[in-house]
């Protein structure tokens, strides 16, 4: 892709996700994600109704007037990304591959948290940390995390989300908000996001094509392992096949839905050919209700 065209393409992606960061997600953003605490702001003159237990006797003493301090959230947050960029996110079969779905959540996210003024930052993943690029503020940063997500071309296909966690887990000293958007191909990944969200507050977005739900039937069809690339063919018209196809579906969905809530991680799913607006609103909202 050349300058001109990529420009092009971030330009296109910032006008659809800034809109909603602004409008619709930016006030929910807030809600969800509280700062890490309360700082002192100023002294202001007593006014009915408020708390006695905040009133600054020195200051009252002085003026012989009560006086209450205010305080203000320490609003400032890290928010990490942990983007899987394995051969498996090349997979749609609707409106969208899921790479595309996971550069818009990306952008949004992005755009969200700068207008909170916090930093963001980008773990690339694949089964070996691909790329990082360390937090930061403002829209020059945001610009080339789109452009990265667009262009990035990573060196292996297959998947290791532990991986990705450990080095969170190393490389980001304070308490973060870290989002791992991934379709969770991998597997054996509880262990590191235990010990990740004993340090930060880890949230999943797991991205998902309607045909990894249900299998079609189109007859004999020959299929590619995305990460192994191993061929393979399979006759769709078998309505035990797809049955089975099916129920391995569901049951890898519960062992993953089991293994977030043992985890204590807050999670949502997105498919391709959906909207992200809503799961992404709902997310906002349980949290919000909760701090």
């Amino acid at each position: 892709m050349d300058k001109t065209e990529l420009l092009k393409k971030v330009r296109s992606i910032e006008i659809r996700t800034r809109g909603l960061s602004d409008h619709i997600f930016s006030g929910e953003y807030h809600s969800a994600f509280k700062g890490r605490g309360m700082a002192f702001s100023e002294v202001r003159e007593y006014m009915a109704g408020d708390d006695i237990r905040s009133i600054d006797w020195n200051v009252t003493a002085r003026f012989n007037h009560p006086y209450v301090k205010v305080f203000e959230e320490e609003r400032e947050l890290t928010v990490v990304l942990l983007v899987d960029v394995s051969a498996s996110e090349e997979f749609g079969t609707q409106k969208q591959f899921k790479k595309d779905l996971v550069t818009e959540l990306c952008a949004v996210l992005s755009f969200s948290a700068i207008q909170n003024n916090d930093k963001i930052g980008v773990i690339f993943f694949s089964d070996q940390v691909e790329k990082f690029i360390p937090p930061k503020k403002g829209k020059t940063h945001i610009l080339r995390i789109i452009s990265e997500l667009i262009e990035f071309k990573p060196k292996n296909k297959r998947t290791d989300i532990s991986v990705a966690l450990r080095y969170l887990t190393n490389a980001i000293k304070k308490k973060s908000i870290a989002f791992i958007i991934s379709d969770f191909m991998g597997d054996k990944f509880e262990d590191a996001l235990k010990i990740a969200g004993r340090k930060h507050d880890v949230v999943a977005l797991q991205i998902y094509d309607k045909r990894e739900e249900v299998m079609p039937n189109v007859g004999l069809v020959r299929f590619r392992q995305a990460e192994t690339g191993e061929p393979l063919w399979i006759d769709t018209s078998d309505k035990k096949l797809r049955d089975s196809y099916t129920r391995i579906w569901k049951e890898r969905e519960k062992d993953l839905a089991n293994l977030f809530a043992r985890s204590g991680v807050d999670t949502t799913k997105i498919r391709t050919d959906q909207s992200y607006v809503q799961p992404l609103m709902n997310l906002f909202k349980r949290r919000g209700k909760r701090v």
